[in-house]
């Protein structure tokens, strides 16, 4: 796994979290593994996704679980965070 998918990646999920207002996990850690495993599953499966849900096998019943997979806006309202732990709602000021 090179280092610039990696970085293309995270480039990639910090302009969506922009975008839609969320904040990306601050913890630096949590983030590296998270982006690893996007592109692990990026480079083995052909997509980026979810490090933390479960593939079926099947490309058209996974294709929801690309990052951003389609539960993490509600999650994310729900609970603060996606299940990931990637994206985070921005605290109120």
């Amino acid at each position: 796994m090179t280092e610039e998918v990696i970085e293309e990646i995270h480039n990639k999920v910090r302009q969506y979290a922009k975008d839609k207002g969320y904040v990306l996990n601050v913890d630096e850690k949590q983030l590296s593994a998270i982006l690893r495993g996007l592109a692990r599953n990026l480079e083995r499966f052909g997509a980026a996704y979810c490090p933390c849900r479960l593939r079926s096998g099947d490309p058209e019943k996974d294709k929801i679980i690309i990052c951003p997979c389609i539960y993490h806006e509600q999650e994310i309202e729900e609970q603060g965070s996606c299940h990931c732990r990637l994206f985070f709602k921005k605290k109120s000021e």
